[in-house]
């Protein structure tokens, strides 16, 4: 663990805090390296992890020359909430995942239900665990901007009645936990800087393509997230600048074209009876798989429409680019798996075409798991800043 996003540290920092926080940040380290590194008297490191290995939050190995978190002090919930389904993951206090489980939600259902549903998921994993840890925190990426430090999901726009609800608060009653709420575009960058391609780059954005669409934004290695928190919602971007006036409903002008639902609408309308029977859902009217399938088996039509999609998806790139001149773009989501070699092609030709020096294009070396990691990463790190002050 070595960065945390959006929490105000207490400062200063006691001695007792410092050497936690230094424990923390590595895999392992020594007495000797945080007294290098905090310029403390071996002496005093050595007494301060005494405390912090009675308390049970830090071990020792190795004869008590190697330090690191205790694994068994407890547990933290990562939670991936997207448009179609529900990912949950529990992990040790040192982030390595113990247990996952993946359920398909129904959109209509509504906020109530699918909180219900989502509370249920996390208890059913810790309670297959052993019980000599328990809970610290839970994290949740969202597909909304998320308003900052109340976790009020602002508008989920491919959730319908996902409109200002306090889902932490909600999961604080449940669980009686620290909480962090984040929008999933934004937690799969965090989790891509912490275990993805992007860990050696300070400035990137990562695009999630899904349902819907959306960005990540790393400044200076650290999340932006924008006066509102809505840094990155690139569903509303327009790349059509004569239809700046027509009303696109709650998806916007962007994601109405260049994402899962988009793909679908246009296979629909393209394929015709090709596309297989009628949707039996709101899931599945989205489910651009259908169209993926086909350009697999050579169906012309089905080129047309990814062609298309994908040199928007270039345009809209380029526009970025344009903006925030990153190093890095990492493109993740079920829809970057569905053609991938065409798609990176495709973005590369129109933004190359555009911008003279562009950035770096990469996908996602977590792929569907960028938004778990970012969501593990932020739970380890609340759970972490509540030892911190139970340490104060």
């Amino acid at each position: 663990m070595s960065r945390s996003f959006r929490r105000e540290e207490p400062k200063p920092l006691s001695y007792l805090q410092l050497i936690f926080r230094e424990v923390a940040r590595c895999s392992e380290t020594s007495p000797a390296e945080i007294a290098r590194l905090l310029g403390l008297k071996l002496s005093t490191v050595n007494a301060k992890l005494r405390t912090l290995i009675q308390k049970g939050v830090v071990e020792s190995h190795d004869g008590r020359k190697r330090l690191r978190l205790n694994s068994a002090f407890g547990y933290v919930a990562g939670i991936d909430l997207g448009g179609s389904h529900v990912h949950y993951a529990i992990a040790d206090f040192r982030g390595e995942t113990l247990c996952e489980s993946d359920e398909k939600i129904r959109p209509e259902d509504g906020p109530a239900k699918l909180i219900q549903q989502t509370q249920e998921g996390v208890r059913v994993l810790v309670a297959g665990l052993p019980r000599h840890g328990r809970l610290r925190a839970v994290a949740i990426g969202v597909p909304s901007p998320v308003t900052p430090k109340l976790g009020v999901v602002s508008w989920a726009n491919n959730l319908p009645g996902w409109k200002d609800v306090h889902l932490k608060a909600e999961l604080e009653r449940e669980f009686r936990v620290p909480i962090f709420l984040e929008n999933d575009a934004n937690m799969a960058a965090v989790g891509e800087h912490w275990r993805g391609v992007a860990q050696a780059a300070d400035n990137f954005v990562f695009i999630a393509l899904g349902t819907g669409i959306g960005a990540g934004v790393f400044v200076d290695g650290k999340l932006y997230v924008g006066r509102t928190g809505a840094a990155g919602e690139l569903y509303r971007m327009n790349v059509e600048w004569p239809r700046w006036d027509e009303d696109f409903g709650d998806t916007g002008h962007f994601e109405s074209y260049v994402s899962g639902l988009g793909i679908a609408a246009e296979g629909h309308k393209s394929l015709g009876t090709e596309a297989g029977g009628r949707p039996s859902g709101l899931r599945e009217e989205r489910d651009a798989y259908f169209v993926f399938e086909a350009l697999r088996q050579g169906n012309p039509r089905a080129r047309e429409v990814l062609d298309k999609i994908f040199t928007m998806l270039g345009v809209g790139v380029a526009n970025v680019v344009a903006v925030l001149d990153p190093d890095l773009i990492v493109f993740g989501g079920g829809v970057s798996k569905g053609a991938p070699d065409l798609m990176l092609a495709t973005v590369e030709r129109v933004v190359r075409r555009i911008q003279p020096d562009p950035p770096t294009l990469k996908l996602s070396s977590l792929q569907d798991k960028a938004q778990t990691y970012g969501a593990i990463f932020s739970a380890l790190s609340l759970a972490q800043d509540a030892v911190v002050r139970q340490l104060a």
